[in-house]
């Protein structure tokens, strides 16, 4: 018994190797599926909307390009034209919109030679070109060169020497532009509806319009275009020499001082007239620009108290 135990252990020990071994091949794993390769990265799309392309470059009251395409496409047979496909953009899908049409071009220089057109103005119109004719920088330069000149010409003047009486001559200067500027541009025109610009006689012979420039001090044109009295400097000329003698240092305050300055006044009126009626002329023969110079010379000729 015991001998047949002995040898059912050893043949165990020999044959359970084997056994196991072949047991493992029989219950080895089935092979899994292949897993699928990864995607292969994408190009990134476009960042941002798509840019508009640039507008249609056309000249003003031409025809667009889309417009010269059709008719350029339509056929000589007489059929019906097919719309035309728009030029090609920086970036397909984007219609390009037409430029805005240029701003109508101001010839600046042609203004100053035509003058003012007849347009009824407004009075804030004429207070604001009253405004703008005290503080035009020409105007500052004229009251400040004629201040020093008139000071350092004469130091024992009413207005005293040095920057003392530059300052008091410059002053009283400024405020004679002022009261000239208030009822000879805004008031006195506002009220009797005259137009303060003087309007020029390119068209008429030399003696029509050098009589324009002289008659034009005592009639000038309203602001409906018409004839009238020219009230802005018949009357603003005594108007500013009586407040004048309210401030003016040194200046006679009696009438015959009074109407020998409003009689001066009125005589050398025409020149600003002068400037204005021939200068353009002479800018036009010479092919120079004299705005410029035009409005020095206009603060250069304005009449006394003014």
């Amino acid at each position: 018994m015991a001998r047949n135990v002995g040898l059912a252990l050893i043949l165990a020990a020999f044959f359970l190797p084997i056994t196991l071994a072949w047991a493992g091949q029989a219950e080895s794993p089935k092979p899994q599926p292949a897993l699928p390769e990864a995607p292969h990265p994408q190009a990134a799309a476009q960042s941002g909307a798509a840019q508009p392309a640039p507008c249609r470059l056309r000249k003003f009251g031409a025809p667009s390009a889309e417009t010269q395409a059709e008719t350029s496409a339509a056929p000589s047979s007489g059929a019906s034209p097919q719309p035309a496909t728009p030029s090609a953009n920086p970036q397909p899908g984007v219609q390009a919109p037409p430029c805005p049409p240029p701003l109508p071009h101001i010839d600046w220089y042609a203004r100053f030679l035509d003058g003012p057109q007849v347009k009824p103005m407004k009075p804030q119109e004429k207070a604001w070109l009253a405004m703008r004719n005290v503080a035009d920088p020409f105007n500052a330069v004229t009251i400040l060169g004629s201040s020093a000149i008139a000071v350092g010409s004469n130091s024992h003047s009413p207005y005293g020497p040095g920057m003392t009486g530059f300052g008091r001559y410059a002053g009283v200067s400024y405020t004679q532009d002022i009261t000239g500027e208030f009822f000879g541009t805004f008031l006195i025109p506002s009220i009797a509806r005259q137009d303060p610009h003087y309007h020029r006689m390119s068209g008429a012979t030399f003696k029509r319009r050098f009589a324009h420039c002289i008659y034009q001090v005592v009639w000038t044109q309203g602001d409906n275009g018409k004839g009238m009295v020219n009230y802005a400097d018949l009357l603003g000329f005594a108007i500013d020499d009586e407040i004048g003698n309210l401030y003016v240092p040194g200046q006679r305050t009696d009438l015959p001082a009074s109407a020998e300055r409003y009689g001066i006044a009125l005589a050398i009126a025409p020149t600003d007239n002068f400037v204005t009626e021939f200068l353009p002329d002479v800018a036009r023969k010479i092919h120079v620009r004299v705005v410029l110079i035009q409005r020095i010379i206009n603060q250069v000729a304005k009449p006394v108290g003014q």
